[in-house]
């Protein structure tokens, strides 16, 4: 018997009709295999919210729908016999019997976003074109639990690109409906090869301006019965919904976590090729600002204000979170005349990353010149056994010595899909300029000193899936091309030293080690973003983050810098600016320009 409050049953439920109540999936399973189905549950949380379990034979479900009767309420059932569909009903009274010793589960659905989407004036293509949503199956894996183990399926819509964060806010406050999109962009990023080939529901056409969208989906349940062979189970046919007598606006029902809107996450686009966006929270965003305009200060003088660019750290961190595979370079030999050359100005922000990525499970590699490569590793072992750097980082050299060297060093035998990292950051590295020649802030070409590293960003442009950051105190540094029209007009011989290698995100800094603590603190921030987090994990498996007292522990420090600057002294490497063998960097005395600078940069990331 339907309940008076929920429209009558049609052959087909989507918001296309059922707008204004909350729409559930359904899976019917052996009583056996119960509570290892709900530990999948709370395991992948975002395709699988549960609404509600039923205790063994319960045929109704009052909190979701007074009324209800679970062998009639949905218009088109599926039957699996050990793992294989075996048929659709209209009806599981043939199987009341069975039903006795079998538990349903009720799980939440996104159509039940769909017409606050609507309500926001989001376009609804698959509504426009009287189609059931795209649903696919990914490459990504469920965390198993028992006998269950499958992959994700998501939903994807459409979404006009200027419409993206109001799609996110809106569904991020509806975590019972799948909650806020796992995935913006391209669809190979999911292992979905041909987005007009769903393997359930309608393809959807896409319209000038839109940007794919995708959600955890419930239809994973189904996957899930699949892999997991039980002798008998049943489910809903994707697309025919279970439906509440729920309001849409009680359907999620937000804690305090979803309704406060600085928890609110905002998309980022990150990449054109592949197209990739990401999100984070409001405070996260505002927190990596506030160290942006930190690092910005300029108490050198130099004028870095003029060819500042905003927002460049936090798409350089949102995008070094993503990465898994990340190549590091340093190194300025701005002291021609000595032995050796490099300033203390690069290596403990490299370092400083480095640490910080290591803790966040990436693999770390670092590229230095051959002339300085036993220097190098001589650095790095003292950092090591000092504790400023977790553990020991593959230390390698490029060498141009043919037209596809750069493609080869970065890509397993050239080969452009198999790319051995996928972010490469430059951290106050020489730059070319566009003469061909490596300048000093003085004008002095350095080129004979430096190995043509910049090959391997220019190569990188060519490479889907790689990107780059440059940062730099004076617009000569690697990566700085992206400003350096700015460079040209607005810093001192702007027009001989101005690097012309462009990087994708370039962080401009007062000086550039600070830069580097800076990214640290921000994917530290990022790490700790649990609306971040749930986007890079695919709302799988949330409750296997690391604690923050392990994270915290990787963050640059006061203790930790001042170490490692004595190091670089001890083996020669001198102040930029003046030259000085001393505990400088950039003529400015570590106590008390950068340890200030530094303890503010950790208060900014620790403060609420």
């Amino acid at each position: 018997m339907l309940s008076s409050l929920r429209p009558a049953r049609s052959a087909f439920f989507s918001t296309t009709k059922y707008t204004g109540f909350q729409q559930a999936n359904v899976v019917v399973l052996p009583s056996l295999l119960s509570k290892d189905f709900e530990e999948f549950c709370r395991n992948n949380v975002a395709p699988l919210p549960l609404l509600y379990v039923s205790k063994p034979g319960e045929m109704t479900c009052k909190p979701l729908a007074q009324h209800a009767d679970i062998r009639t309420d949905i218009s088109q059932y599926c039957v699996y016999e050990n793992g294989k569909l075996l048929k659709t009903v209209s009806s599981l009274n043939a199987y009341t019997s069975s039903l006795k010793d079998m538990v349903c589960f009720y799980l939440g659905c996104s159509f039940g976003f769909e017409g606050k989407l609507k309500e926001a004036g989001v376009p609804m293509r698959n509504v426009e074109q009287r189609k059931n949503v795209s649903m696919y199956r990914t490459s990504v894996s469920c965390v198993p639990a028992g006998v269950f183990h499958c992959p994700l399926v998501v939903t994807m819509r459409h979404v006009p690109a200027e419409m993206l964060d109001t799609v996110v806010e809106v569904t991020h406050l509806n975590p019972l409906a799948h909650g806020a999109p796992v995935h913006i962009g391209d669809p190979n990023l999911l292992g979905i090869q041909d987005l007009s080939r769903p393997n359930y529901g309608d393809a959807v056409n896409q319209q000038p301006g839109d940007v794919p969208v995708f959600w955890a989906c419930g239809v994973t349940s189904l996957e899930a019965v699949l892999s997991s062979k039980p002798a008998l189970a049943f489910s809903h046919s994707p697309g025919c919904m279970f439906l509440t007598d729920l309001p849409d606006s009680s359907s999620s029902s937000p804690s305090s976590v979803y309704l406060d809107p600085h928890l609110t996450p905002l998309s980022f686009k990150l990449s054109q090729s592949p197209l990739l966006y990401s999100l984070a929270s409001k405070r996260a965003v505002h927190k990596i600002r506030q160290l942006e305009n930190i690092i910005r200060e300029d108490p050198g003088e130099r004028g870095i204000s003029a060819i500042f660019l905003k927002d460049e750290l936090l798409l350089s961190c949102l995008a070094l979170s993503h990465a898994f595979s990340v190549l590091i370079t340093t190194g300025f030999p701005t002291h021609y005349m000595h032995n050796p050359p490099d300033e203390t100005d690069g290596p403990p922000g490299a370092f400083a990353m480095a640490n910080m990525l290591l803790s966040l499970g990436k693999r770390v590699t670092m590229v230095t010149d051959q002339r300085c490569l036993q220097l190098n590793q001589d650095i790095m072992n003292e950092a090591v056994s000092s504790g400023v750097l977790a553990a020991p980082i593959p230390l390698v050299t490029f060498e141009d010595n043919s037209p596809d060297s750069a493609l080869n060093f970065l890509c397993h035998h050239g080969d452009i899909t198999k790319p051995r990292y996928d972010h490469l950051v430059a951290i106050e590295r020489s730059g070319r300029a566009a003469d061909g020649n490596y300048y000093n802030m003085r004008g002095v070409n350095i080129k004979h000193m430096v190995d043509p590293i910049d090959n391997l960003f220019i190569a990188a442009k060519d490479i889907p899936g790689i990107l780059t950051t440059g940062i730099g105190d004076g617009g000569n540094e690697l990566g700085m091309g992206k400003l350096k029209e700015r460079v040209k007009s607005r810093m001192p011989k702007g027009e001989l030293i101005a690097c012309d290698v462009a990087a994708d995100y370039a962080v401009t800094c007062g000086v550039s080690n600070w830069g580097g603590y800076a990214v640290a603190c921000g994917l530290f921030l990022l790490q700790s973003c649990s609306s971040h987090q749930r986007y890079l994990q695919k709302g799988l498996g949330l409750n296997q983050e690391k604690t923050q007292t392990q994270r915290s522990a990787a963050l640059p420090s006061v203790d930790k810098e001042e170490s490692f600057l004595s190091t670089l002294m001890r083996f020669g490497i001198r102040s930029g600016k003046t030259g000085n063998l001393a505990m400088e960097v950039d003529g400015m005395t570590f106590h008390p320009t950068h340890s200030d600078l530094i303890a503010r940069l950790l208060h900014a990331t620790h403060s609420t």
